[in-house]
């Protein structure tokens, strides 16, 4: 499995010194889109940002296009994609799981990146940086979780359904419920909600250690605050901090909220040079 014209990507560079969209073929005929950043000689020796989406977004919103301008700025190396089912990546929404989404993020990060890594996820890029720190805990030197959603299909969806839409959702494979962020409905199918629990990390010890920043809104309408208190509670690590934002929604896309996350990645990144030079073997 290689990239689709390797070399025309690397001539095809925007303002914000990343590659223009390109693809990365996986199984089955099937590509991610994405775009990435190299870091530059200033920047190579700090970790590289990957940015992980929520459900149903994709790579051009807000809050990675301007950790895209903040990677080029401060010379850092950055990786934004759209799991299959989204944006420019093939394949069917309605096929994707939570399992399906996680094994795209495997095969971004293992294909387009190297050396050590922060992730930020927002939303449910927050359960997929969970599970991504799990399985490559030698490449993950710090997490920004942005509203992150761990377990989401279990404790916002299935959980918060009447016994007829459970019965509905089973017995159809898959239900309709309204969004605010779309004028078409949500699909909520019986496959994703099966599969998520192949993954549920809060019913226990969460075995990461590094340091973690989870930024919530308190105006949140989507995903409790409650969630990332929850979250920090399971973490094995010690630091581990949350910012609630008293005004905050969901989106976390204000220019303060921008602003914040940015603030958070230069934190960490720092953090990061700091254990470096007093660990000169890691």
């Amino acid at each position: 499995m290689t990239e689709t014209n390797p070399s025309q990507i690397e001539r095809e560079i925007t303002p914000t010194g990343e590659s223009d969209v390109a693809q990365l073929q996986i199984d089955h005929g099937a590509f991610l889109a994405y775009r990435r950043r190299f870091a530059s000689r200033d920047g190579a020796k700090a970790p590289g940002i990957v940015f992980l989406g929520g459900f149903k977004s994709d790579m051009t919103g807000a809050k990675a296009s301007t950790l895209g301008e903040f990677c080029h700025a401060r010379g850092l190396g950055f990786l934004r994609f759209d799991y299959s089912g989204h944006g420019a990546s093939s394949g069917n929404f309605l096929d994707g799981t939570i399992s399906r989404w996680f094994a795209d993020a495997l095969a971004a990060i293992d294909r387009l990146t190297e050396g050590p890594l922060i992730l930020v996820g927002s939303s449910m890029g927050g359960w997929i940086m969970l599970l991504v720190a799990l399985a490559r805990p030698e490449r993950v030197r710090g997490l920004i979780g942005l509203a992150p959603a761990p377990d989401f299909t279990e404790a916002l969806i299935w959980n918060a359904l009447s016994e007829s839409e459970r019965a509905r959702l089973i017995k159809d494979g898959k239900l309709e419920q309204l969004s605010d962020y779309s004028e078409d409905p949500y699909v909520i199918t019986r496959a994703l909600i099966e599969d998520g629990r192949k993954h549920l990390l809060l019913g226990g010890r969460i075995a990461i250690d590094v340091p973690v920043r989870l930024l919530h809104g308190l105006a949140d309408p989507d995903v409790p605050h409650e969630i990332s208190l929850r979250l920090q509670e399971k973490l094995a690590a010690q630091d581990v901090v949350v910012k609630l934002i008293k005004d905050g929604d969901h989106r976390l896309s204000r220019p303060q909220d921008l602003s914040r996350l940015c603030a958070t990645v230069e934190e960490l990144v720092q953090l990061s040079a700091a254990s470096r030079a007093s660990s000169p073997t890691r």
